[in-house]
């Protein structure tokens, strides 16, 4: 288990900043969880402490993700109850198993598991034609998947709409800094909003006729275009930080064309 820093701010403090996130009212939390608000009022203020069962309890109704859910626990005067396990550990042998399944079932397509900081953690075979040209230093341990995807010396001369998938990618990133609250990731976005891009980057993802989804483009070495879309699978009922983080983006071939051309180039 990695030992939890210790917040800097008070737990008041703390849970302001998330009832902002969440934009809940004092009032709306209160309710919520079945505390009066003169009592929660207090507790933001440091005027009552709170229980552990409360802290637990409003962490819960502001959906915080189980590692600052420990921080809080912390700023509180209590100790932290969620582990955080390595994926390598006896513990997680069966969540290890199941990853690795899903990302061998998912060939000859790509899928990566990634952290929650967008490092890789495991992938599959299939990966490997979407690195062909990345510069080496960008594949090093740890590598971070969307460095790799939007650098200039990474895939993004392969992206034919790189503009189009920035914003996607950019968009998600930005969702997940407010969500979290991680000043890891909002120091990832930054870096990767500073990387060129000659493309347009739309600041509102709106479909094009027929258009369903954002697809990513490839160009192709003999002059062909691949085009796939992915979804993210994630642990269901986690109750380990490691678990809780973890997510699996695997990537479908969106034509015939593309499916046809990653069959045989893993055959």
């Amino acid at each position: 288990m990695t030992a939890a820093r210790a917040p800097r701010e008070p737990f008041g403090e703390l849970l302001r900043q998330w009832r902002g996130r969440r934009r809940v009212s004092q009032l709306d939390l209160s309710v919520a969880a079945g505390v009066s608000t003169r009592h929660l009022s207090f507790v933001e203020t440091g005027r009552a402490k709170p229980s552990r069962q409360l802290v637990l309890l409003l962490s819960e109704h502001l959906d915080v993700p189980l590692r600052e859910r420990n921080r809080l626990l912390l700023a509180a005067g209590y100790a932290p109850v969620y582990t955080e396990t390595s994926l390598e550990a006896p513990e997680l042998a069966a969540a290890r198993e199941a990853v690795r399944r899903l990302l061998t079932a998912h060939l000859p397509f790509p899928a990566v598991a990634v952290d929650r900081g967008w490092n890789l953690v495991d992938s599959n075979a299939g990966v490997t034609m979407l690195l062909a040209g990345v510069a080496p230093e960008l594949l090093r341990p740890p590598m971070n998947v969307l460095r790799v995807t939007l650098h200039p010396g990474g895939m993004a001369p392969m992206i034919a709409n790189l503009g189009e998938w920035r914003a996607h990618l950019l968009g998600r990133l930005r969702r997940e800094v407010a969500a979290t609250g991680d000043e890891g990731l909002a120091a990832l976005l930054a870096e990767l909003r500073g990387y060129p891009c000659e493309q347009r980057v739309p600041e509102v993802e709106l479909p094009a006729p027929g258009d369903i989804m954002v697809p990513l483009r490839l160009r192709g070495g003999d002059g062909e275009e691949l085009s796939f879309f992915s979804t993210v699978a994630t642990f269901g009922t986690p109750l380990d930080i490691t678990l809780a983080e973890l997510s699996i983006e695997a990537f479908y071939p969106a034509d015939e064309a593309t499916g046809r051309a990653v069959t045989a180039w893993q055959g």
